[in-house]
């Protein structure tokens, strides 16, 4: 009889740790922020250079800025920046960020605002003009 318990109990120990290990091992998906940079016909447009910033809520030197990229379109005029590392999971939402691109000559110039959010593919376009 004590050996049955025994190994009730045991049993019970291991199915709680594995529940445990089961549920904590939920792995968190990509946070990105795509751009499409396109000119007033709707060529996409390679090269353009896009940088990315955020309006800060707190004026310095309080509020910092964690967030400053610049990254360059590809042929199809996209860009893609991956935010996974700045998000923690569990965090509640993530960034809405300002947009400014400038085309490789700077002759063509736009701006626009994306909306990132967590553990997902978040999509904007930005069309350039002189």
């Amino acid at each position: 009889m004590k050996k049955i318990i025994y190994h009730s109990k045991t049993a019970f120990i291991v199915a709680g740790l594995l529940s445990a290990a089961l549920i904590s091992c939920r792995k968190e998906s990509p946070t990105l922020a795509r751009i499409l940079v396109v000119d007033t016909n709707g060529d996409p447009c390679a090269n353009a250079k896009v940088h990315l910033y955020p309006t800060p809520t707190i004026p310095p030197p309080h509020g910092s800025i964690i967030i400053d990229d610049i990254l360059w379109t590809d042929a199809e005029g996209y860009v893609i920046f991956d935010y996974s590392e700045n998000y923690n999971l569990g965090q509640a939402g993530f960034a809405v960020l300002n947009i400014e691109v400038f085309s490789t000559d700077e002759t063509l110039y736009g701006e626009g605002i994306i909306k990132v959010e967590e553990e997902k593919m978040n999509d904007e376009t930005v069309i350039i003009e002189p």
